[in-house]
């Protein structure tokens, strides 16, 4: 079977077919990633930035005044303490059943 055997009218709509297909497919194949890669890390970089309130800090060799030694270790050691131990939760089924708060169901 040759290609003259096939009618003109199914020729066309194949051929038409074939040509979107091969589109199609080629489209697939676009990468976007180039446009994704420059601009990777920006949002990080940015927020990142504005959360800083002095970027020259490190430079700063002066000591800390404020504060003695044995106040901020025990304060480090009750705010470690917290995570070790931590303090049991009321149960969440029972918040504000019996609390008496002065008004009643109508406001008054």
């Amino acid at each position: 079977m040759t290609i003259h055997s096939i009618p003109a009218r199914v020729r066309r709509p194949a051929t038409l077919a074939g040509l979107l297909a091969t589109i199609a497919a080629l489209a697939g194949c676009m990468s976007t990633t180039p446009v994704y890669d420059a601009h990777f890390g920006e949002a990080v970089r940015t927020v990142r930035a504005m959360q800083t309130l002095n970027p020259d800090a490190s430079s700063n060799t002066n000591a800390v005044a404020g504060i003695d030694g044995r106040a901020a270790t025990a304060a480090m050691d009750r705010y470690n303490t917290q995570y070790t131990k931590p303090q049991s939760d009321i149960n969440a089924f029972t918040i504000g059943v019996g609390a008496s708060g002065g008004l009643n169901a109508m406001g008054r």
